[in-house]
């Protein structure tokens, strides 16, 4: 799998509804179930945390761990199939995937997974991008 395959199923995911701890793209996602609708349909099918709240101070204790999915913190420029972690607001965080279109992520305001531009750089604490495979 590619950083491109994973942004072209992030990208496939566009108009799919919003739910909060959704993980069925038919009955709706949330910006997890989303990196985990894409990580599968790119081929690498992911285990992901249930339950979590919707505001936190510590993703890191719900948050897959980027290295057993794949991925690396990455540095430079984005590049489609980067993973953004964003803090939106007190307590608030948000994934995206990153595709040659913008930002895919699952809005929960739109109520619907959509692509856009990207939303404010200041917002991201993180970044992954696939790690390459020897």
């Amino acid at each position: 799998m590619t950083g491109a395959d994973l942004a072209a199923a992030a990208q496939s995911l566009v108009g799919t509804p919003f739910r909060l701890h959704g993980r069925d793209p038919q009955s709706g996602l949330d910006c997890i179930g989303l990196f985990g609708a894409a990580m599968a349909r790119a081929g690498c099918p992911v285990a992901l945390p249930n339950g979590y709240p919707l505001r936190t101070l510590a993703p890191e204790a719900w948050l897959p761990a980027p290295e057993s999915c794949g991925f690396a913190a990455a540095e430079g420029a984005a590049a489609p199939g980067d993973v953004l972690l964003m803090r939106l607001g007190a307590a608030q965080v948000h994934l995206a995937i990153v595709s040659a279109r913008g930002w895919v992520h699952a809005h929960a305001g739109l109520r619907r997974v959509v692509c856009g531009q990207p939303l404010a750089a200041a917002c991201v604490t993180h970044r992954w991008r696939l790690a390459p495979r020897n």
